[in-house]
C-alpha cells in the first residue's frame, strides 16, 4: 500500500482533485479545509459533517504531522517557553512573550541553525531541519491557545524569532504566513506578524518582488563590517553595502517600514561611535531601532551592556539623530526563553 500523505501539505485544489476521484463531491474538500486550518482538527473523526465512509477513507490515505508540547516551562515574569515535538521527534522552541500591551508568540523557522552567529545559543547547534508551514503554524495556534487558556487575552503579534534563519526556509516561511493571515486559517493581519533575519540581501530583494505584506526586521548587532564579522559570519557573504542596497530596493517595492534590532555589548558595540555608525546605515529606509539586552549563554564571549549606557546610546540616536528608537528588556531569562537563548535545553530535547 502507498504510503500516506500529510493532508495538511496539500493545497484546497489538491484536495477537490482526490474527491473527485473517489466518486465525491469537489465541496467536501472546502469542508475539510476548513477543519484543518480554521478549526486547528487533528484527526478525522473530529470532521463531524463528513459521513463516516468519508473520514475513513481520508484515513485510509492520509496523516496529520500535528505538532505537540513536549514540555512548557512558565517564567516568572510569565513568559512561556514551549518544547515543540515535530512528527519526526525533533523538538524545536517557541515562546509566549507577554507584556502589558500586547501578547507575542516568537517562533522558530528551523529545527537548529546553520549560521553561528557568536552571540546566540541556537548558532552553536546544527541545522537538523526546515521546519514545514504547517508546523509553523501548529507553533502560532498552540501558542494563541496558551495566550487565550492562561492569561484570557488574544494573541497579538508573532513574530519569526525563535530557531532558525527564516528566508533560508523561504517558501515555507510565506506558505505559513499565508496560512495564519487567511480568513481560512488564523486570520490574523500580516502588519502583526514580522519575519527577522540575519541578512540575506538576495532573499531580501526577493521578499520585495515577492510584495510581501508582514514586516521585516534585520538583525544588525554592528554596523561596520569588520565588527558585524567577527560575530556574524553571514555578513562577509552578505555585506552592509549589499544589505543596504537590497533593504532599498525592499523598501522601494513594499512601502514598509524596516525594523533594526542591535543587540547590545558591553565594551563592544556600545560606544556613542558605534551608534553614530549605526544612525548611518538606519537612514537608508524608514525604519525603527529596537536596542536588545544581551542575554548571556554557555561559552559566550561577551557581556550585557550597563544598563545606564544603554539608555545613554538609545536617547543619542533619538536625540542626535531623530529615530525611533525602543529598548527591549529581557524576558523569560530565568528559563532561557530570552532572545539568543533558545537551544533546546529543556528535557524534552534529551
Amino acid at each position: 500500500m502507498a504510503e500516506k500523505q500529510n493532508i495538511r501539505a496539500l493545497t484546497i485544489d489538491e484536495l477537490k482533485a482526490f474527491f473527485t476521484e473517489h466518486g465525491e463531491s469537489a465541496f467536501r474538500a472546502k469542508q475539510v479545509y476548513e477543519w484543518l486550518w480554521k478549526k486547528q482538527a487533528t484527526s478525522f473523526d473530529e470532521m463531524t459533517n463528513l459521513s463516516v465512509a468519508t473520514r475513513a477513507m481520508l484515513n485510509e490515505h492520509f496523516v496529520f504531522n500535528t505538532v505537540t508540547i513536549a514540555e512548557k516551562q512558565i517564567s516568572s515574569d510569565r513568559t512561556i517557553k514551549n518544547a515543540f515535538r515535530l512528527y519526526d521527534g525533533k523538538i524545536t522552541e517557541g515562546v509566549l512573550i507577554p507584556t502589558p500591551n500586547r501578547m507575542t508568540a516568537c517562533i522558530s523557522s528551523q529545527v537548529g541553525c546553520s549560521l553561528t552567529c557568536k552571540f546566540c545559543a541556537t548558532g552553536k547547534l546544527d541545522r537538523l531541519r526546515n521546519i514545514d508551514a504547517e508546523e509553523i503554524f501548529d507553533q502560532v495556534a498552540l501558542i494563541k491557545q496558551q495566550a487565550e487558556e492562561h492569561y484570557k487575552t488574544p494573541l497579538t503579534n508573532i513574530v519569526y524569532m525563535g530557531m532558525g534563519e527564516p528566508l533560508l526556509n523561504y517558501s515555507n516561511v510565506l506558505k505559513s504566513v499565508e496560512y495564519i493571515t487567511s480568513p481560512n486559517g488564523l486570520g490574523m493581519s500580516p502588519k502583526r506578524i514580522t519575519v527577522s533575519t540575519a541578512g540575506i540581501a538576495k532573499l531580501i530583494k526577493k521578499l520585495g518582488d515577492d510584495d510581501i505584506k508582514f514586516n521585516l526586521a534585520l538583525s544588525l548587532h554592528a554596523a561596520n563590517d569588520a565588527k558585524r564579522s567577527e560575530i556574524m559570519p553571514i555578513n562577509e557573504q552578505n555585506s552592509l553595502e549589499s544589505l543596504k542596497e537590497a533593504l532599498q530596493y525592499f523598501y522601494e517595492k513594499t512601502g514598509t517600514r524596516v525594523t533594526f534590532e542591535y543587540i547590545i555589548f558591553k565594551d563592544f558595540n556600545d560606544s556613542l561611535e558605534d551608534a553614530k555608525e549605526l544612525a548611518e546605515f538606519c537612514k537608508i529606509v524608514p525604519c525603527k531601532i529596537n536596542i536588545i539586552e544581551y542575554n548571556p549563554i554557555d561559552d559566550a564571549q561577551f557581556e550585557r551592556a550597563d544598563s545606564e549606557k544603554t539608555d545613554k546610546f538609545a536617547a543619542f540616536l533619538e536625540n542626535t539623530f531623530n529615530l525611533i528608537v525602543n529598548v527591549r528588556r529581557s524576558r523569560g531569562k530565568d528559563i532561557d526563553a530570552a532572545c539568543g537563548q533558545l537551544a533546546n535545553k529543556n528535557k524534552a530535547a534529551k
